[in-house]
């Protein structure tokens, strides 16, 4: 991994971020685990859960979790509604100077997100978990997601020569300056775990991959439909893939930038690539 951190700006606030529709059943257990594992490794954090247009009691159970849970910060989403909307909502309320995006129904562990913490804290912009690498895992993964997955994955490390085997993953940690400088985010669906990824690495920051565990739900219903997906990725994966190609790098983060970070990071084989 990184053999050098001394230049690494040390990060004060870790924002997690938690697209919710509909997670009664779940919203509860997954905010209090993860406000406890924070608390208990001394992590400095706040929880931003962003309600999409919930029909059910989501946001009740929310406005009850802030009187006991200080670092909670219940956000209602009026609409449009979308995964990506909800993200891109939840990043615009967030006060950290890092995030991590997570999902509602406890498929995550929330003990990653501490990984992710200390991982950002050696000096990567962006640290993204994998499943499928060694020590990562998956529970109870539906056979056609996963087939597909796999897939997509295979056919996003062709397109973009990297080796990051997992972009499809919602569950990944950015620096503040890596979502600020990945705006406009356009993505208003799922289509939003590719572009903000994929855009990281295109305009040049810095990124590590880490092994992750993820574990299917047990309430509640799956909201990615896949039918519905195919082109909002395959459009995203384009756009950035064109900026990669044909935008002789207006959009990559400035020269000036790189050079105030440089001898942070310096990422092992494999791991951090820079696109050319």
């Amino acid at each position: 991994m990184s053999n050098s951190t001394a230049a690494a700006t040390e990060l004060k606030l870790l924002s997690v971020v938690i697209p919710a529709r509909d997670e009664e059943g779940c919203i509860a257990s997954t905010v209090e685990h993860l406000h406890v594992e924070l608390r208990l490794q001394n992590v400095p954090h706040e929880i931003v859960v962003v309600d999409d247009g919930s029909a059910d009691t989501t946001w009740t159970m929310l406005e009850s979790l802030k009187a006991h849970i200080p670092s909670l910060r219940p956000v209602q989403n009026p609409g449009p509604h979308g995964f990506g909307r909800a993200v891109a909502g939840g990043l615009d309320h967030m006060s950290g100077d890092d995030v991590v995006v997570m999902m509602a129904d406890e498929s995550d562990d929330c003990r990653d997100v501490v990984r992710y913490w200390n991982k950002l804290n050696e000096g990567y912009d962006c640290v993204f978990g994998s499943r499928f690498m060694r020590a990562g895992g998956v529970i109870d993964y539906p056979k056609i997601k996963l087939f597909l997955n796999r897939l997509a994955n295979a056919f996003l490390r062709m397109l973009f020569r990297i080796k990051l085997n997992d972009t499809t993953n919602a569950f990944k940690a950015y620096r503040k300056k890596v979502i600020d400088g990945c705006r406009p985010l356009l993505a208003a669906h799922f289509n939003i775990t590719v572009e903000l990824p994929l855009k990281a690495i295109v305009r040049g920051y810095s990124w590590t991959t880490i092994p992750i565990t993820w574990r299917n739900r047990r309430t509640g219903e799956a909201k990615l439909k896949i039918k519905e997906m195919g082109s909002r990725y395959l459009f995203i994966c384009l756009y950035v893939w064109l900026e990669k190609y044909l935008s002789c790098g207006d959009y990559r983060r400035i020269e000036e930038d790189r050079a105030s970070k440089a001898g942070a990071v310096t990422p092992a084989a494999g791991q951090g690539v820079r696109l050319p």
